[in-house]
């Protein structure tokens, strides 16, 4: 059939058009060409991709739109839900413009029955997209759209084509009514989103819908895949009046990185930028840094971003976060920037004048922020003085000396060499703040310009923050690349990003020497790419003090002092400089020119905040991605945690010291870290001036020391074994694919306090992440299930409330796979709580439930009382609630709450054979009806059966459906794969 007159037209858009749909008339009106001009030899041919079908449909109509603007449309595959009409959903998310080879899912509405297609892009050009499909039962489907200028109009012609099973017979003939109407209505929907839409200007666009040839490798990318462009650094060694602030230094920056690009309209594309993101300076706080850059660069963007006030992480994460935006198509082309004047204004400071900086109004706010302001201290690790970099991270390197074994001397060589391979690498940069080689030797040697500051660590070891740098990078869409004419030689592109946090407060880490988060952002960068750390030819690590480098090396799995791979690209932090929160973006403007000479070597480039704490990286390369960037966010392993204490009782084992240095170089007091023998960690800060010198002297690693009032005394020398940390208070152990989740401190009935909270969210946050686990049973063992919070905890100020989770680390964010409580003896107030917010409920024919927080002036605030709402009667509801008075199990049984009762003892395997049971069943049929139960409440009476025909169709199209029908036919158990 041939669909030229308007039909019955089915808005399926409503509200504000996407972009794509408004530019449809952006070319020509009705004065331009007759309606039907150009038509008489009828729609375009099949494309050959779509012979042989046993069924095909063909429809075409004119568009008083340009052939750029309708290819737009129909390229970018994720639009398709705005206007055709055999669309129903996306399997994961919604798709980007096509490219050619790509492959994603979609659900389809035919006749009115869902179906779940896998797509594959047959071909992608100017003029014809075409997909092949695969559906349930054998289905075969052929889906392409031919564009033809008419003038300056546009044709689009729609063919589909059909095979297998499904459509042989009578019902393939309905099969072909249902699909050829639901053509015509699709060229009907575009038609008059054209006549809506009116004419409107031309696109900044972030994409193009059209693949971009890579030509060094000749591969077709996908046109929003990110690049970065341009890199430009500035430094200014010998600052003077009048003082260049920040701002002043950052868009210099930006505006080197436009001529770096090798565009001859560099202007133009700093004009074009449509996001501009600004790491923060931390020697003049910005409230919108990245606003004040833009308008000074001739920037007009529609969002600006700033990172945390504090965090070394930010120069890495601006870069990460950029390319996702790009990759999502949010943003075409983004400005990162970030800039110190930290010698000038310390210049300035010492001439007696505070330089006239741009002031910002108090109201000012950037568009987004990015990363964490948590506080970077214990109130302990202030008094003790913790309270600075240096400080932390010479009682870690303290620790890495313990760890290895090596003596102070030996040590001392170590790092030193460190330090020295750094400055070889910052002498031959033309951007580093110290452009000077040292020596192991002279790294080693005190002096004036090299005086103590804290042991082990000398001024040369230690990040150089009186810098004035600036570093400016703009990354692109390749289709944005494409247009502003940036030479493809100078493209680098970002692979993978990752960022995690460490145990926050260094002084309740399971050890000084370790970083388990670095290591999950290097697992989760190799499995994201495919590219193993160890094999990156081009390594730059944030090498503030030596102890960073060598906990990330060690992390990663990188050799230290490797000649042949350095583990810096600009110099580190005391020679290439320290500029506040932004050593980061230097780094990767150092290691993307690099890359540009070795366009097939990939790099790795990492940053961190605070104290080891706050993580960022990303894995780059001249040579394109084969898989999407992804800015990822892995699952950290769980460690046991030290409480931390400033007192205690009986012997204790040095696990670190470090002693400050007054500015003369002679030791003034030291900062002491033992292991007490129930695991805790004991921090005392010695004055003791004896004491001290002895500390700095002689080698207290290992030694066995007491508290006598607020004095410390050696009871022994030698190096003693550190006891090992306290048991965690919650335990998890896997059953095939079902987690049992214990709580586990029975001496305090299993009360959560905030430490065991948040353990809980990185437990509950692990059992989402990991695919191969089904179904969660939470438990607190057979005496009792939990009295809820921590009442002589959050006494102390100290509630378990958790940054994403909520109340009691997972009450306030539901989980997305099936949870069961197995409850032995009271659940009550929180536990209660807790218990209500799994799916299923098992409990002891003795258990016992209630919330009696009414009777300490206290409301069930973790969703206690919602949830009771909706599972119980309501005077049985409002009964528990004002009451406060516990309900028996078998009661809550008869009601419905509890799903099974068991003997007490037996919970916990009633709980594993119910978890069983579900686990048995196919995932995403488990998966889809876990959605229905929980969403079906919200739903009207009239779209009740549409939403549920919609999740559901994500089972019945699926390849487990088929799976599930052939086992069953077969006399056999399914072998599922979550497809």
């Amino acid at each position: 059939m041939v669909a030229r007159e308007p039909g019955l037209v089915k808005d399926v858009v409503g509200g504000a058009l996407p972009e794509p749909l408004r530019r449809l008339a952006g070319l020509g009106g009705p004065q331009d060409d007759a309606p039907g001009a150009d038509l008489a030899a009828g729609p375009d041919p099949v494309p050959p991709e779509l012979e042989g079908h046993l069924r095909s449909i063909a429809a075409d109509t004119v568009l008083d739109a340009s052939p750029a603007a309708t290819r737009e449309l129909v390229g970018d595959l994720g639009l398709q839900e705005a206007w055709l009409t055999l669309h129903a959903g996306w399997r994961g998310s919604a798709p980007g413009p096509a490219v050619e080879g790509t492959r994603h899912g979609q659900q389809l509405k035919i006749m009115g029955i869902p179906a779940e297609v896998t797509w594959t892009v047959l071909r992608a050009d100017d003029d014809v997209l075409v997909l092949d499909g695969t559906g349930p039962m054998g289905l075969r489907l052929g889906l392409a759209a031919t564009i033809t200028p008419v003038g300056r109009r546009t044709r689009v012609a729609l063919h589909a084509g059909l095979s297998g099973d499904p459509v042989k017979g009578p019902l393939g003939a309905s099969v072909s009514r249902s699909i050829a109407e639901a053509l015509r209505l699709s060229l009907d929907n575009l038609r008059a989103h054209a006549a809506a839409a009116g004419p409107t200007t031309a696109s900044s666009g972030f994409t193009t819908g059209r693949a971009v040839l890579h030509r060094a490798s000749g591969l077709r990318l996908d046109p929003r895949t990110p690049v970065i462009v341009g890199v430009g650094q500035v430094v200014q060694r010998d600052p003077s009046a009048p003082w260049r602030e920040p701002a002043d230094l950052a868009a210099a920056a930006v505006q080197r990185a436009a001529e770096d690009s090798g565009t001859p309209r560099a202007a133009d594309l700093l004009a074009s930028a449509d996001s501009v993101y600004a790491v923060a300076s931390a020697s003049w706080q910005y409230r919108d840094l990245a606003a004040v850059v833009a308008a000074r660069v001739g920037a007009e963007p529609s969002v600006t971003l700033q990172t945390a006030r504090f965090g070394g992480d930010g120069g890495q994460l601006v870069i990460n976060e950029a390319a996702r935006a790009i990759g999502a198509g949010e943003a075409g082309v983004v400005l990162v920037l970030g800039a110190e004047a930290g010698a000038s204004l310390a210049r300035a400071q010492r001439e007696g004048t505070t330089p006239a900086w741009t002031e910002q109004d108090a109201a000012t706010r950037p568009t987004r922020s990015l990363g964490s302001e948590r506080e970077a201290n214990t109130e302990l690790e202030g008094r003790v003085g913790l309270g600075a970099p240096v400080y932390n991270y010479a009682l870690m390197e303290s620790a890495l000396r313990a760890r290895d074994g090596s003596t102070k001397q030996a040590h001392q060589e170590k790092i030193t060499r460190l330090w020295a391979s750094l400055s070889e690498v910052a002498a031959t940069n033309e951007h580093a703040w110290l452009p000077t080689s040292f020596t192991a030797e002279e790294l080693a040697t005190t002096g004036p310009d090299n005086r103590p500051v804290t042991s082990p660590y000398p001024k040369l070891l230690c990040a150089n923050l009186q810098v004035d740098l600036a570093s400016g990078t703009i990354l692109t869409s390749v289709a944005a690349a494409e247009r502003a004419g940036v030479p493809q030689e100078q493209w680098v592109f970002p692979h993978a990003g990752a960022a995690a946090h460490d145990e926050w407060f260094v002084s309740e880490r399971a050890t000084l020497a370790g970083s388990p988060a670095v290591r999950a952002v290097g697992a989760a960068l190799a499995a994201h790419t495919g590219r193993a750390i160890a094999d990156v030819e081009v390594v730059d690590l944030y090498s503030c003090f030596p102890a960073a480098v060598q906990i990330a090396a060690h992390e990663l799995g990188l050799p230290v002092g490797d000649p042949a791979r350095p583990l810096s690209v600009a110099g580190g932090l005391t020679f290439a400089g320290g500029p506040g929160n932004n050593y980061g973006g230097h780094a990767v403007a150092a290691v993307v020119a690099r890359l540009r000479r070795e366009p097939e070597a990939f790099a790795l480039t990492t940053s961190l905040g605070w104290y080891a704490t706050k993580h960022a990286a990303a894995l780059l390369s001249a040579t394109p991605p084969t898989v999407p960037f992804a800015d990822l966010r892995p699952t950290v392993p769980i460690e046991p945690r030290r409480p931390a204490v400033g007192e205690w009782e009986g012997p204790a084992v040095v696990e670190a010291c470090t002693v400050s240095h007054d500015r003369a170089g002679a030791p003034e007091w030291a900062i002491l870290s033992a292991i007490t023998a129930d695991g805790s960690r004991g921090l005392v800060r010695v004055t003791d001036v004896d004491l001290v010198r002895r500390l700095e002297s002689e080698d207290p690693l290992g030694w066995t020391v007491a508290l006598a009032g607020e004095d410390l005394v050696v009871l022994a020398e030698g190096r003693a074994e550190l006891p090992s940390p306290p048991p965690l208070p919650v335990l998890v152990e896997d059953h095939g694919p079902v987690r049992v989740i214990t709580l586990d401190r029975p001496e305090h009935r299993n009360a959560i306090d905030l430490a065991t909270a948040e353990l809980l969210e990185r437990v509950v946050d692990a059992f989402e992440a990991d695919d191969s686990v089904r179904v969660a049973i939470l438990t607190g063992g057979t005496s009792v299930f939990s009295a809820g919070m921590d009442l002589r905890a959050a006494a102390t100020g100290q509630f378990p409330i958790t940054e994403r989770r909520g109340p009691l680390g997972m009450t306030g964010l539901p989980l997305t796979k099936p949870l069961i409580a197995a409850v032995e003896g009271p659940a009550l107030a929180g536990g209660c709580e807790l218990a209500l917010a799994a799916d299923l409920i098992v409990a002891a024919t003795d258990a016992t439930f209630g919330l009696p927080e009414p009777r300490r002036g206290l409301a069930a605030a973790a969703g206690g009382v919602l949830r009771l709402t909706e599972r119980l009667p309501r005077n049985v509801a409002m009964q528990m609630a004002l009451t406060g008075e516990p309900v028996p199990a078998r009661r809550l049984h008869d009601l419905g709450l509890v799903n099974v009762l068991a003997e007490p003892g037996a919970v916990l395997q009633a709980a594993l054979d119910l978890a069983g049971s579900i686990a048995a069943n196919a995932p995403l049929s488990v998966e889809v009806s876990r959605e229905i139960v929980c969403a079906a409440p919200g739903w009207g009476v009239e779209e009740a059966f549409a939403r549920q025909a919609d999740l559901a169709g994500r089972a019945l199209g699926s390849a487990d459906a088929v799976e599930g029908v052939r086992a069953f036919a077969e006399g056999r158990a399914p072998v599922w794969t979550g497809r």
